[in-house]
C-alpha cells in the first residue's frame, strides 16, 4: 500500500476548521461524503428531485466543505431566524441594515425565499429575509414555536445578542474559544471516516489520528486505542448513512425510503 501520510485525509491540520462548526454544518460534512449523494450530484440535471431524499431543498456541490457550501435543509433547523418587517414599530425601532451585519455573509435563494448566512469566530447565524423587508425598515425576529418550555430560546437569544453587540466591530479579530470535547470527537470521526473511505487500514487511520508512536506503544488485539479507532470508524459510517439528519434536526427517514447503502471502495 502507498504511504498513507501522502493521502489527503492524513494531516489532522486539514480538519481544524471542523472544530467550530454547528450542527447543520457538521451534518453537511457527513452527507457530502456519502457515495450515493455524490452520484446524485453528478446526475442532478436528470434527477433534480433527488435533493428531497437527503433532506435538502436543493442539491449542493459535495466538493465544497462547510466553509464554502450552503446547504438548504428542509425543514429548517431550529437555529434559523426569520426576519419580518415590523407591522407596528415603536419610536426609535432598530432598522434593518444589511451592510452592518457583521461577519462573512452569503445570500442564497433556494427557489422559495432568501437566506442570509453570516459567521464570525464564535457565532454562526442563519437568517431568512421575508419578501417585504427592505433596508432601513424596522424589523422583528420570528422563530419556530415550542409546545413546551424550550431551551433553544435562550441559545438563540445569546446568538442574537452577539449580533447586536458586534455592530460595526471587526469580528475577524475575535479570539476563538478552546475546542470542546464534542468538537474534537467530530474532527476525529471525520478524519477516520475519510481514511476508511480511502481504503486505509484501521492501523493507518490510528496513525493519522494519534501518531505512529502512540500506535506502536498501544496496538494489539484488545487495546484501548484500537477499540477507540474502531468506534470512530463505525460512528463516522453511521453519521454518513443517515445519522447526519439528527445534527440538522431533520425527521428520520421513513421506513423503506432510506438511501441505498453505499459500498466501500
Amino acid at each position: 500500500m502507498a504511504d498513507p501520510s501522502a493521502e489527503h485525509w492524513y494531516p489532522t491540520a486539514a480538519y481544524l476548521y471542523t472544530l467550530h462548526l454547528d450542527g447543520p454544518a457538521l451534518a453537511w460534512e457527513y452527507l457530502r461524503r456519502h457515495p450515493d449523494y455524490r452520484r446524485d450530484w453528478l446526475r442532478r440535471c436528470r434527477r433534480p428531485e433527488a435533493a428531497g431524499r437527503w433532506g435538502l431543498r436543493l442539491l449542493e456541490d459535495p466538493a465544497l466543505d462547510a466553509r464554502d457550501a450552503h446547504p438548504a435543509w428542509f425543514p429548517d433547523h431550529d437555529a434559523v431566524v426569520q426576519l419580518y418587517s415590523d407591522a407596528d414599530p415603536p419610536p426609535g425601532a432598530v432598522a434593518f441594515a444589511f451592510w452592518r451585519i457583521p461577519g462573512e455573509k452569503r445570500l442564497i435563494h433556494d427557489g422559495k425565499r432568501l437566506l442570509l448566512l453570516t459567521r464570525w469566530p464564535g457565532c454562526y447565524l442563519r437568517l431568512v429575509i421575508a419578501p417585504g423587508l427592505a433596508d432601513g425598515m424596522a424589523y422583528a425576529y420570528a422563530i419556530r414555536a415550542c409546545a413546551a418550555s424550550c431551551g433553544r430560546y435562550q441559545a438563540l437569544a445569546a446568538e442574537l445578542n452577539k449580533l447586536a453587540a458586534a455592530g460595526d466591530a471587526a469580528p475577524a479579530g475575535t479570539a476563538r474559544s478552546r475546542p470542546t470535547p464534542s468538537a474534537l470527537l467530530e474532527l476525529n470521526t471525520l478524519q477516520a471516516l475519510d481514511g476508511t473511505l480511502a481504503g486505509a487500514s484501521l492501523r493507518d487511520v490510528a496513525e493519522g489520528l494519534f501518531g505512529a508512536d502512540a500506535v506502536a506503544d498501544d496496538w494489539y488485539a484488545d487495546s484501548a486505542l484500537r477499540a477507540r479507532v474502531r468506534r470512530l470508524v463505525r460512528r463516522g459510517d453511521a453519521l454518513m448513512r443517515g445519522g447526519y439528519r439528527r445534527l440538522a434536526q431533520l425527521p428520520p427517514i421513513a421506513q423503506g425510503r432510506a438511501a441505498s447503502p453505499a459500498k466501500r471502495p
